[in-house]
């Protein structure tokens, strides 16, 4: 990401946590239209270079963008997206990009302020296991022949009743506009999004036996020494390991698992 792509998303991001400081603002209605216009930016490549062109005056591109979107499009998004065209991007789709991530923060942001955003980060990750754990459902949520109102009552199915109505939004998303990524690349993004809102990193653990409260306030505090920040654990409980731990934070692995540890006496054994 250019300097001028990493300036341009934070003022973004500035300008949502003031417009969304407003108790007033629907964050699950501004959340949509982002997507909308995410969806039309994806849609209309050339109104996308346009609105990226830095050779185009960023008064001109805003109003533009009022010109299409006004009334389509609540007043806060059009104020946020008209203040995106007249930063600099260096590529066209960073727009869509930075748009869509929009749209997820204010759905998680909803979720911190009711107090509900580790149960969000919980679900997100325990839904990425339920899909890994079915081809079957996985097929029906990635199909691209199906229908976008099709996969949203899928989702509606599953979820309804079993999970907060920001992880349903963000899934729904993910579901009816993957934009090119894996659904589980797409969850894995939105629980970084997640527990960036606090500043922490998320660490995938994986254990034989499921850890008790007390092993994981002691694991997790561990790691937040290790890494300098607050750690929020995603656990996975696998047998196969046979025992001990396995943590994964970002691309870094620490590996102690009893399984690992066979391996690799296998592999010094064949060497």
């Amino acid at each position: 990401m250019s300097s001028a792509t990493r300036q341009s998303n934070a003022a973004a991001r500035e300008r949502l946590e003031a417009l969304t400081d407003n108790a007033s603002v629907d964050l699950s209605a501004f959340a949509g239209d982002l997507l909308a216009v995410t969806a039309l930016l994806d849609r209309e490549s050339g109104l996308r270079r346009l609105l990226t062109d830095p050779a185009q005056p960023g008064e001109q591109k805003a109003e533009l963008v009022n010109r299409l979107l006004g009334g389509k499009i609540g007043a806060d998004a059009l104020d946020l997206v008209s203040g995106m065209v007249r930063t600099r991007w260096s590529a066209s789709r960073e727009l869509a990009d930075a748009t869509e991530q929009l749209a997820a923060l204010a759905q998680i942001i909803k979720a911190d302020r009711a107090g509900e955003l580790d149960e969000v980060e919980d679900e997100l990750f325990r839904f990425g296991r339920v899909v890994a754990g079915s081809i079957e459902l996985r097929s029906a949520l990635t199909d691209q022949a199906a229908s976008a109102e099709a996969k949203t009552a899928l989702v509606q199915r599953l979820l309804d009743g079993k999970a907060k109505a920001p992880t349903i939004a963000l899934i729904t998303s993910l579901v009816t506009q993957p934009r090119g990524r894996s659904l589980e690349g797409g969850l894995e993004e939105f629980s970084r999004l997640a527990a960036s809102r606090r500043n922490r990193v998320v660490a995938l653990v994986t254990t034989a036996v499921p850890l008790s409260d007390a092993q994981k306030e002691r694991l997790s505090s561990n790691l937040a020494k290790l890494v300098g920040r607050q750690v929020h654990l995603n656990i996975d409980v696998d047998p196969s390991v046979l025992g001990g731990v396995r943590v994964q934070v970002g691309d870094e692995v620490i590996e102690g698992t009893i399984a690992g540890r066979l391996d690799t006496a296998r592999q010094g054994l064949a060497g």
